[in-house]
């Protein structure tokens, strides 16, 4: 045992006290040891570069360079700062005993502001963050980062703050813990919180039997499953993911949560194993996460840093959004805005042999006025299946359907039941089908049953491509924005619109926004 063993440490207070814990369990069991503050990377130099070894972690990246360079032997890190794949030739050599778990709340006036609409809280962590406003929607968080200590310094100095968060076992390891400050059992902490891990060089066995006799099993356990299941969701420091593992008669209990930076959106999920029988626990955890909108989301956090490239003219649902390519950054509004007119009961009178409805916007104007008894249309021609589908739902039987108002026109000039038609449509529709009607002698009599306005507004220089779903929308686009795109088209009208202001314009294979995504999909992968 005449071999000093160097333990590397950063210099701040806590790093220091946890770096002492761990020289003193090894001189207990009578080894030689050292400690070596490490401050920064500085000229380091290796053979390899830092990404082909694998060196990544913002809080260990110096201490796996001083660890290669063999200028300490083991390294003391905070196990929840620790990446959760090591870099090559560095092993996890042991896992002490786990302190407090918990977050805690420091504060300092008094706790009313829990229950205030308005509060500023204090933390550098995304996880803490995106938990405490989801709990607390209507607070405010500000930035609060450095060690333990300037942190506790910054929330007294700073007089608009009511609190800031911190881990339980950083402010009570060193003994600056508030006698008032408050664990908040509700949230979940980080992977690993309150762990100090042990790291060694794979090739050093004497260092690693040192090690192994600090190694405690239970916390070893409970952790590997917490930074399995970051690491399956792919997580580190710039993704609002917790984890917690504990034993309690012979079963381990997990939970854990993935959240939208804002809280806004939250996936949990919990479940108990059998000890022994837990080997795939994290993996079906995540799996959860991830089968919920848990791979959405992360590609929402990765991603929120990348400008916007494409732009739908029409608000899209959460899981029309789902089937956009990693790639795509898109933006959803509505560029037209509807506005459903009273239709007159003297219309509907009489009985209407021929109807034409070329949008749902008629169909819901209809619908809004009338019951579906008092709707008595012998023939209803319709443009597009959504709209079929909704009028089967809540009118009548569809005598025929096409995919662009065109193409019904040409079916009616030669299959129309009589020579005449009414057709509800917007105060501002195509002429083709009109046109085509009364050239061919039959008369068109056209009720406005909504109002269309346009609702555009300028997109940012970083947009490349835009999807469009009626001419309207084109035009409302052409008005807000002059820069040349790509337009993705629903159909062949909408195209034909799109061409006047644009050269490269795309038509989706069938008239729905699900095709027209697939076809922003084709151009970006």
């Amino acid at each position: 045992m005449s071999k000093i063993i160097r333990i590397g440490t950063r210099d701040s207070e806590l790093a220091l006290w946890q770096a002492k814990i761990v020289q003193s369990l090894l001189e207990n069991e009578g080894h030689k040891t050292e400690l070596v503050p490490v401050k920064s990377t500085g000229d380091l130099v290796l053979d390899k570069p830092l990404y082909e070894l694998g060196i990544s972690g913002i809080f260990t990246r110096t201490l796996d360079i001083a660890m290669l360079n063999h200028d300490i032997d083991i390294a003391v890190h905070s196990l929840k700062d620790v990446p959760t794949v090591l870099p090559k030739g560095i092993v996890q050599a042991a896992v002490l005993k786990r302190g407090n778990v918990n977050d805690t709340l420091v504060f300092k006036d008094n706790e009313e502001f829990l229950s205030a609409k308005n509060a500023v809280i204090a933390t550098g962590s995304l996880r803490r963050k995106a938990q405490w406003l989801n709990r607390y929607p209507t607070h405010t968080i500000e930035d609060l980062r450095g060690n333990v200590n300037s942190r506790l310094q910054k929330l007294h100095d700073n007089k608009h703050w009511n609190g800031a968060i911190f881990a339980a076992a950083g402010i009570g390891r060193i003994g600056i813990r508030p006698d008032d400050a408050i664990n908040l059992d509700w949230m979940i902490p980080a992977p690993a919180q309150g762990a100090i891990m042990i790291t060694a060089l794979g090739e050093d066995e004497f260092v690693r039997e040192a090690c192994s006799l600090l190694n405690h099993e239970e916390t070893e356990i409970c952790t590997t499953i917490e930074r399995k299941f970051l690491n399956q969701l792919e997580g580190g420091c710039t993704a609002p993911i917790g984890a917690l593992a504990y034993i309690k008669n012979e079963e381990i209990n997990f939970k854990g949560v993935l959240l939208s930076k804002d809280g806004s959106k939250k996936i949990q999920v919990e479940r108990v194993e059998k000890l022994g029988k837990h080997q795939d626990l994290a993996v079906f955890c995540a799996d959860y996460i991830i089968e919920r909108g848990g791979k959405r989301l992360m590609d929402e956090i990765k991603y929120t840093h990348r400008p916007i490239n494409v732009v739908s003219t029409k608000s899209l649902t959460e899981d029309q959004r789902l089937l956009f390519h990693p790639k795509v950054v898109s933006k959803s509004d509505d560029f037209i805005k509807i506005s459903l007119n009273r239709i007159r009961p003297q219309i509907l009178k009489s009985e209407i042999k021929n109807v034409i409805l070329t949008s749902k916007n008629a169909v819901e104007a209809l619908v809004t006025n009338y019951s579906a008894a008092e709707l008595q249309f012998q023939n209803i021609y319709c443009v597009g299946r959504r709209t079929k589908r909704l009028i089967e739902n809540k009118i009548g039987k569809v005598k025929h359907v096409e995919k662009n108002a065109k193409k019904l026109a040409e079916y009616l000039v030669e299959y129309i039941e009589g020579t005449e038609v009414t057709y509800f449509c917007s105060d501002i529709r195509l002429d083709a089908l009109p046109t085509m009607l009364s050239e061919n002698n039959i008369k068109v009599n056209e009720i406005e049953a909504y109002q269309t306005k346009f609702d555009g507004f300028e997109v940012d220089d970083s947009v490349e491509s835009v999807m469009f779903y009626s001419p309207s929308t084109v035009e409302s686009f052409a008005r807000s924005n002059s820069n040349e795109v790509i337009a993705f088209c629903i159909g062949e009208t909408t195209a034909k619109e799109a061409k006047k202001h644009f050269k490269d314009v795309r038509v989706a294979k069938v008239p729905t926004v699900e095709s027209v995504i697939e076809l922003v999909n084709e151009h970006y992968v």
